[in-house]
């Protein structure tokens, strides 16, 4: 590899739909996250949670309120069995505070889009949803699926304004509205690898000495030698792609990779990546690792989570992105000690900001109610802390120094409501802390998205829909290459130049023409 994938290198951006999810899914024990799933660098951000009371900027009490229901539609993600007894409980605080009752519809990630497409092109009800540039924000905004939130914030979010900020409710801007309210968590990502920490003292490898990911050989290759039934490097999911865990450190996605600002920046000049010599230096290294055995023979059909390989002793280490915290939560996950070795600093784009975020139907039968309780989401300890945690004494217990874990008995194994969505739910900042994790975890996530680089187009999302043709077919001649080449099935010398050649003739520059166009008429406005 060549001097280009060095530490100083730049980070983040979680381009696939999916792998948003999976990004904002990842992070410490207790639920916090590429992204997307599970963040942006740099905000007034989290240490500055409003712990209020939550009286909304109108003066209103719940009293003068008249009653109302509001339908939430989320991510179902991890055992929420106990649900309609923690809904009891949120309804208990949302109904003295603003008079309103929270009907919750989680529905699965491979069911998602379709049911909203429905919902949002029809009339039934449905007041907010969780949004993401990686599921179509753009364009269900440009189509008016969405209603702009900028009024309602200034007189029904006080608290939103305060602990998101301006910077980062940039990210959220289309067409120069605001049409969602990001989440407060990681807005940012490091990139590297996760090693099982008793082979790297087994074999004395020395982490210091790695700092480029070409760097990696000589360490797989002890791995390959003393342990040759183990993989020595997996990726970070089970989607098969290597390379999608240092992409995301090299440039800013814009979205889809179909088109991209290289170093962040590249003066806001988008470019073919997958026709850039960096991209050219990623498949031939992961083609290398692949032919020396590093890599397993089935790598780009493998279904097993990564941490399962690991925890199972087939596996010894996986490319992953990170943030404060992540070793811990993935020890938790594979059952043994993991140490990480960072490769690119923390960089936030508007996709590692924008991945998770809360917005309001235009179906919404009451939108000053919805931004009302989006602000208690901003804002109300207690409401965090419950819908995160579920209900004190049966889903978790309070410790010492106000840390919170499992009550005896229980285990992830068993929990009828397991903390593993805090990512999605306002701000995360007002979070108890899960027993394992740094009593400090929120001011050091708050410190490290202060200290990541923005991407020079921060702020900007791309909509599709004027090369929605060529963005199926682009996709079509991805799915059919990209993989065996980011996981080194596929040769490059003769795979990579007719991936790039099909691209091309699938209406790829049009698309990149298309976002230049768009991505200056943003700059225009906000540059």
């Amino acid at each position: 590899m060549k001097a280009k994938f060095k530490r100083s290198s730049s980070v983040l951006a979680v381009p696939l739909a999916l792998t948003l999810l999976l990004a904002a899914c990842s992070g410490n024990a207790n639920g916090g996250n590429n992204g997307a799933g599970d963040n942006g660098g740099g905000s007034n951000g989290g240490n500055k949670a409003a712990v209020t009371d939550t009286a909304n900027k109108s003066g209103n009490e719940s009293s003068k309120l008249d009653p109302y229901e509001l339908t939430v539609a989320y991510w179902n993600i991890g055992n929420t069995k106990d649900l309609a007894a923690v809904a009891a409980e949120v309804n208990k605080l949302t109904q003295a505070k603003i008079n309103t009752t929270i009907k919750f519809m989680p529905i699965d990630i491979g069911a998602w889009q379709q049911q909203m497409n429905l919902m949002l092109a029809g009339n039934e009800k449905l007041d907010l949803l969780v949004t993401s540039t990686g599921l179509s924000y753009g364009t269900q905004a440009a189509k008016g699926q969405l209603l702009p939130l900028d009024d309602l914030l200034e007189e029904y979010g006080p608290d939103i304004k305060t602990v998101v900020g301006p910077d980062i409710l940039k990210a959220a801007t289309t067409s120069g509205k605001i049409y969602g309210v990001p989440s407060v968590r990681d807005w940012a990502a490091d990139y590297g690898v996760l090693m099982r920490k008793d082979l790297v003292d087994k074999y004395k490898i020395d982490l210091s000495t790695i700092k480029t990911y070409a760097d990696l050989d000589a360490v797989f290759n002890v791995i390959k030698e003393k342990e040759p039934m183990m993989a020595a490097i997996l990726p970070e999911g089970t989607s098969g792609s290597i390379i999608s865990s240092i992409t995301p450190g090299l440039v800013d996605p814009l979205n889809d990779e179909n088109g991209v600002l290289p170093g962040f920046d590249n003066g806001l000049k988008v470019v073919n990546w997958y026709e850039s010599e960096q991209y050219a230096d990623l498949v031939n290294m992961v083609r290398k690792w692949y032919m020396a055995g590093y890599i397993p023979k089935d790598i780009s059909t493998n279904q097993t989570p990564s941490e399962q390989l690991v925890k199972a002793g087939k596996a010894f280490s996986f490319v992953v992105h990170m943030k404060p915290g992540y070793e811990n939560k993935e020890s938790i996950m594979t059952g043994t000690p993991m140490v990480a070795v960072r490769l690119l600093p923390p960089v936030a784009t508007t996709s590692s900001i924008s991945n998770v975020m809360f917005s309001i139907a235009k179906n919404s039968g009451n939108p000053e109610r919805a931004m009302m309780f989006l602000n208690l989401l901003y804002s109300d300890k207690d409401l965090v802390n419950l819908i995160d945690y579920g209900i004190e004494g049966k889903h978790y217990v309070k410790k010492t120094d106000g840390i919170i874990g499992y009550p005896s008995g229980v285990d992830s194994s068993n929990a009828t409501y397991a903390p593993t969505h805090g990512w999605m739910w306002g701000n995360q900042f007002l979070s108890h802390v899960w027993d394992g994790d740094d009593p400090n975890v929120w001011k050091l996530q708050d410190e490290f998205n202060k200290s990541a680089k923005k991407s020079k187009a921060m702020g900007f999302s791309f909509t599709v829909d004027p090369v929605k043709t060529e963005a199926a077919a682009v996709q079509g001649v991805k799915e059919q290459y990209k993989i065996g080449l980011e996981t080194g099935t596929l040769d490059p010398a003769k795979y990579l130049p007719e991936f790039i050649s099909k691209l091309k003739s699938a209406g790829i520059e049009k698309m990149i023409a298309e976002k230049q166009k768009q991505l200056d008429e943003w700059a225009k406005s906000n540059q």
